[in-house]
């Protein structure tokens, strides 16, 4: 009897261990891997105001890029990001300023450097109550403008009629500060909602380019406040929607070695 015993509680023994590792095991594997790095393309739409546009969304464009990120822990991180914009601004025939009529574009590229922080820590793992697949985030850095001096204007009689008598770059320097919304899609997908606010801090004034070939600065410090007020800059801010890959995830770490 205490032999049978003794075989029994072997097996009981064995059996406890065993769904005891196979717990442990699963609980780890349910575990979402840190990802250090992400890279993704976004696109939407931007718009500028100033003094072709006064008003926010009167003057409204595509944008694209791409941005890279490295993860400093789940709730932080810094963000490099690249993206195309284009002023547009439709002017009608007989226009307060006295212009050709058409629509005047001038192409611009935004380089951002911010730090980023999020709000929940972003995975999948329902076990956990510090995790949500969603999680809004903001960011604050600092980003600079390069764009055409001159801009380019096209309407019926005119596809592409280049506005200035040559093709300068200037550069501007602005704070980039923005809201949005990320949501894990998969293991190593996200989506991700962003809207940015470009506050210009330096050569922010006259991004609408030349326009005025007879008067190239018609457009720039037009108040004439010497650059003192930094109310007197134009201002673009993009809505995007964008589409991250997860990579580089971290080494786990075996809470049971001793080596």
């Amino acid at each position: 009897m205490a032999a049978t015993v003794a075989r029994y509680s072997r097996y009981i023994v064995g059996v406890v261990l065993a769904i005891s590792v196979f717990s442990s095991v699963k609980a780890e594997e349910a575990q979402d891997a840190f990802y250090h790095l992400e890279i993704g393309l976004q696109g939407g739409a931007s718009y500028y105001a100033g003094e072709l546009a006064p008003y926010a969304f009167v003057s409204v464009g595509e944008t694209y890029g791409v941005q890279g990120r490295v993860k400093i822990d789940p709730r932080w991180a810094v963000q490099v990001k690249g993206q195309r914009q284009r002023v547009i601004n439709t002017l009608k025939e007989g226009n307060e300023w006295g212009l050709l009529p058409g629509r005047y574009q001038v192409p611009m590229w935004h380089f951002d450097l911010v730090g980023e922080y999020n709000f929940f820590r972003l995975g999948l793992n329902e076990y956990d109550i510090h995790m949500r697949r969603v999680t809004p985030f903001i960011f604050l850095g600092l980003g600079m403008t390069v764009h055409n001096i001159d801009s380019w204007v096209e309407d019926d009689a005119y596809p592409r009629l280049w506005v200035g008598e040559n093709s300068k770059l200037n550069f501007a320097m602005y704070i980039p500060v923005g809201v949005g919304v990320k949501w894990k899609m998969a293991e190593r997908w996200q989506l991700q909602l962003a809207w940015q606010h470009n506050v210009y801090v330096l050569n922010g004034d006259g991004l609408e380019g030349t326009v005025d070939a007879g008067n190239p600065s018609r457009f720039n410090n037009s108040y004439e406040m010497n650059g003192s007020n930094i109310m007197n800059n134009d201002v673009t801010s993009t809505f995007t929607l964008g589409v991250i890959f997860e990579f580089a995830p971290k080494q786990k770490i075996c809470t049971q070695c001793r080596y």
